[in-house]
């Protein structure tokens, strides 16, 4: 049994297997989500639960954060109750979810002046990753920070990058997710061009998986593609909020703009809720 005591906000469709990673690695695990209704199955788990982020940094060691964008992450450190509201020297707080690289800066900052240390961990992978363990973390933050937290990142993932300081995870994170639109997009343009000209979809992604172009989002996208159905693993409007915070932290590729519009096109067609994949229904109406 690990001697760290976990604390965790943020139960969505990642979190909740995340955490039970976690638990079944040793770690004690404690959890706060508004949702309260969100919170049982990981207790019946044996996680416990707090009543506010205040109680819930002061109770563990660590207090891992994922939430959905940089307001919420800023509303749970700084709002009534929140994690710094009466922080305790020696703590840890680590921010695992997608947000700018200067909110990372910043929220680093605000723990400096606690005495609190602080990582941001975002995630490469989505749902399957984050129940099988196997995701990517992205890390940014102070060295000696990093090792201690390495255990409970271990838990969580096949991998860990220490990619150096605040906010330098986000600007990986950033990165693969505009590969991953890109691969996304040009997936979904291929195999409409290829249907258009008499190919079947089923034969050109076994072409397209059997070769050189084939890669992880391919193969793991085809099921949903040929059953013509996209529950989200990771929802179309994250990834319009990503590719957005991308162009804002200075990404000014030739692709950004087209694969800004094309997904933010997709969302404005009621897409957002599906997954990622889903952007092929928008394309093909063009």
């Amino acid at each position: 049994m690990s001697r760290l005591k976990l604390g965790w906000i943020g139960l969505g469709n990642m979190g909740t297997p995340m955490v039970k990673n976690l638990l079944k690695a040793g770690f004690e695990v404690v959890v706060f989500n508004r949702t309260k209704q969100k919170e049982a199955e990981l207790i019946a788990n044996g996680a416990s639960t707090a009543p506010d982020p205040q109680t819930l940094l002061e109770d563990c060691d660590i207090v891992f954060t994922m939430l959905s964008n940089d307001e919420a992450v800023k509303m749970v450190f700084e709002g009534e109750k929140g994690l710094l509201t009466n922080p305790a020297a020696g703590k840890m707080i680590i921010d695992m979810s997608t947000v700018s690289p200067d909110t990372s800066r910043y929220l680093s900052e605000l723990c400096k002046k606690n005495d609190i240390d602080f990582l941001e961990a975002p995630v490469s992978g989505s749902v399957k990753p984050a129940q099988d363990g196997t995701l990517i973390i992205l890390v940014g933050g102070e060295t000696p920070a990093y090792e201690k937290a390495k255990p409970a990142f271990d838990a969580l993932g096949k991998l860990s990058v220490h990619v150096g300081g605040a906010g330098v995870g986000g600007s990986a994170k950033l990165a693969i997710n505009y590969l991953l639109g890109l691969n996304l997009q040009g997936l979904a343009e291929t195999l409409l061009f290829a249907e258009k000209n008499g190919v079947n979809k089923t034969d050109m992604l076994t072409i397209i998986n059997e070769g050189a172009c084939g890669n992880g989002i391919t193969k793991l996208k085809t099921p949903s593609i040929l059953n013509e159905s996209y529950p989200a693993a990771f929802a179309l409007k994250h990834l319009v909020k990503d590719l957005g915070l991308a162009k804002a932290a200075g990404l000014d590729a030739p692709l950004i703009d087209p694969l800004f519009h094309t997904f933010q096109q997709a969302q404005q067609e009621g897409l957002g809720e599906e997954d990622v994949m889903a952007v092929i229904k928008s394309l093909s109406k063009k």
